[in-house]
C-alpha cells in the first residue's frame, strides 16, 4: 500500500478565524476575523459576519472594527466608539482589503 506523500510546499486548507460575540439582545453571532493591525498602540480586528457557504454570503454585509484591550482577566474586544479613531482605522482597513474586497 503506498503512502501518502504531502508537499510541504502545497497551501493549506483556508480555515477562518471564528469568533462568536454576543450582541446587547443576547443573540449570538458567529464573526469572521479577515484583518488586523495595529494603530497607535491599540490592536485593531476587522470582522464580517461569517457565512459559511457561498450562498450564505451577505454582499452588503458590514465591516466590523473592534480594538483589542487586556485587564486583570485577560483579553477583551471592545466596539471603536470614537469617530476620529474609527475613521481613522477603516480607512487603514479599506486600503489594506481593497484589493480583495468590494468595499463602497
Amino acid at each position: 500500500m503506498a503512502e501518502e506523500i504531502k508537499n510541504p510546499n502545497a497551501e493549506e486548507e483556508y480555515q477562518p478565524d471564528l469568533m462568536t460575540l454576543e450582541d446587547e439582545d443576547g443573540n449570538e453571532i458567529t464573526f469572521e476575523v479577515i484583518d488586523a493591525l495595529d494603530h497607535k498602540g491599540v490592536h485593531y480586528l476587522a470582522a464580517v459576519e461569517y457565512a459559511e457557504t457561498e450562498e450564505d454570503v451577505n454582499e452588503d454585509a458590514q465591516l466590523v472594527i473592534l480594538s483589542v484591550g487586556e485587564d486583570d482577566e485577560g483579553e477583551y474586544l471592545d466596539v471603536v466608539d470614537d469617530d476620529e479613531t474609527l475613521l481613522e482605522v477603516s480607512k487603514l482597513f479599506e486600503k489594506r482589503l481593497s484589493d480583495q474586497f468590494e468595499i463602497e
